[in-house]
């Protein structure tokens, strides 16, 4: 980590970027991060504070002749979403991030980077250390838990910031400044199981869906690429008239908001239909690779030895094959007010089949409230028809678009001060904690900025060096400026 700081710029950022990288953050399990960051805000002589749900809160006086401006807050994450390739030996609960440089960019070795939301706390953490940046008061707000429930921003409380202004340096291109965004609410599916013993005569079998790039499921749901859950449920679904093979398991997907990219089933066949079973298989991953073209080059089928000694009934066969092949995922309406927005989707991201049940988690996503709502009543009357209990929770609201707020202007006219051009100005279909902090601060005025990285919540996660050089030179500029 050392060798590799010698070759970024500026140091602090990335420092606090690495030290950070150091320290395991999944979801949910983020409290040691979350300890470091409020540790590094008393080092520096700061104001902490910690709420109730483990929300850090920095205060930083504003800098001589600057004690009249508005108090403004930079917010971010820490949590980060856990994901990794299959033969990747990484424990996310004990082991750090392998950064490694590949030229302009930053990667890690078979795992998420966690730019998501890391770049962000290391910038708010490289402000409150700054020594020569001119700003009025500073609260930097670090919440906890953002990918897997917006936990932090739904607990914080009102009353607990004072800013007029909110960064919030959570967005993923350089040039954009996002003003809005989609509201979400999470549908878990359920079924009980009946199982009986394997057949005689069978084998186990693995058959899995990989290679596929995944990436977030609201940024690039449109993006044309595959869900490993409804491929796998579309081949089982055509190879059953023909190879009479009992279903075990289905598992697939890891995080509710990622696309995913990996799902296997567990099943029993007649050992001596394995090889025309392999055959079928062939084919099948030459009509998906077709279908997918240049969106998912990368997607495989494979066959290989596994474990299973039960089955599940016919009936729930059946029911779970259909029901994944009926289930919504990907765009359901574009935006008719801003072109190229999508408006609402949703995302089948996880099923995992215990021993006496089958869970499917979806996230239904929409910047109209109405549209989000239908679109989930939709999915309850699907899993109803096929037997299959639902709840929806997690909802969290949207973050109205205000192109004309002060704070807009304020930042765009600062980025064509420093680089000579306006910014895109755009609300994206993704979920920001700012429709939550807005919904408790009605009166705070916000937006959302960020360097270049790709391919988030997946394990080819990466971000632009130069483009957070910028990004920090755009974020020092504007607290100078506000």
């Amino acid at each position: 980590m050392n060798a590799l700081l010698e070759t970024l710029e500026p140091k602090t950022f990335w420092s606090y970027f690495l030290e950070l990288s150091n320290i395991p953050r999944g979801s949910k399990n983020e409290a040691a991060a979350a300890d470091w960051v409020a540790e590094q805000g008393k080092a520096l002589g700061c104001e902490v504070e910690r709420d109730a749900v483990g929300n850090v809160i920095i205060r930083k006086k504003a800098t001589p002749g600057k004690e009249g401006r508005p108090t403004t807050c930079l917010q971010a994450h820490v949590d980060m979403v856990c994901e990794k390739n299959e033969g990747t030996d990484h424990d996310f609960l004990k082991d750090p991030i392998q950064v490694w440089r590949d030229g302009d960019l930053l990667r890690a070795k078979g795992t998420t980077l966690g730019a998501d939301n890391g770049i962000g706390v290391a910038g708010a953490l490289a402000v409150l250390a700054s020594k020569d940046i001119a700003h009025g008061p500073i609260e930097v707000l670090i919440t906890i838990d953002e990918e897997t429930g917006l936990t932090g921003a739904n607990g914080l409380q009102p009353g607990r910031l004072n800013a007029k202004y909110l960064l919030n340096l959570d967005s993923e291109e350089e040039g954009f400044l996002t003003i809005g965004c989609a509201g979400g609410e999470d549908t878990i599916v359920t079924r009980k199981l009946t199982r009986s013993p394997a057949p005689a005569g069978t084998k186990a079998y693995r058959l899995k869906v990989f290679g596929l790039k995944g990436g977030h499921s609201g940024i690039d749901i449109n993006a044309g690429r595959g869900n490993a859950i409804r491929i796998l449920a579309q081949v089982l679904g055509a190879l059953k008239p023909t190879f009479s093979f009992g279903l075990s398991a289905i598992k697939g997907g890891n995080k509710r908001n990622a696309i995913p990219r990996e799902a296997s089933a567990y099943i029993l066949l007649d050992p001596k239909q394995e090889q025309a079973f392999r055959d079928a298989l062939a084919g099948h991953e030459a009509h998906w690779r077709a279908a997918l073209g240049a969106h998912d080059p990368g997607l495989h089928l494979a066959l290989e030895a596994g474990e299973a000694t039960t089955v599940l009934s016919a009936a729930d066969t059946d029911a779970l094959l259909r029901l994944l092949l009926a289930l919504p995922h990907g765009v359901e309406a574009m935006s008719p007010d801003i072109p190229g927005l999508v408006q609402t989707s949703t995302n089948m991201g996880v099923i995992d089949t215990r021993e006496d049940e089958v869970e499917v988690n979806l996230l239904t996503r929409s910047s109209i409230n109405a549209s989000k709502t239908a679109l989930s009543e939709r999915i309850a009357a699907t899993c109803a028809l096929g037997g299959f209990q639902s709840h929806v929770t997690g909802g969290y609201p949207g973050w109205k678009p205000e192109p004309k707020a002060s704070l807009v202007q304020i930042v765009n006219d600062t980025n064509e001060k420093v680089f000579g051009k306006k910014l895109e100005i755009m609300a994206i279909h993704a979920g920001l904690e700012c429709g939550l902090i807005g919904e408790k601060y009605t009166a705070m005025e916000m937006v959302s900025f960020g360097p270049n990285m790709w391919d988030v919540h997946t394990p080819d996660e990466h971000v632009s060096v130069p483009s957070v050089s910028n990004f920090w030179k755009l974020l020092v500029a504007v607290l100078e400026a506000v």
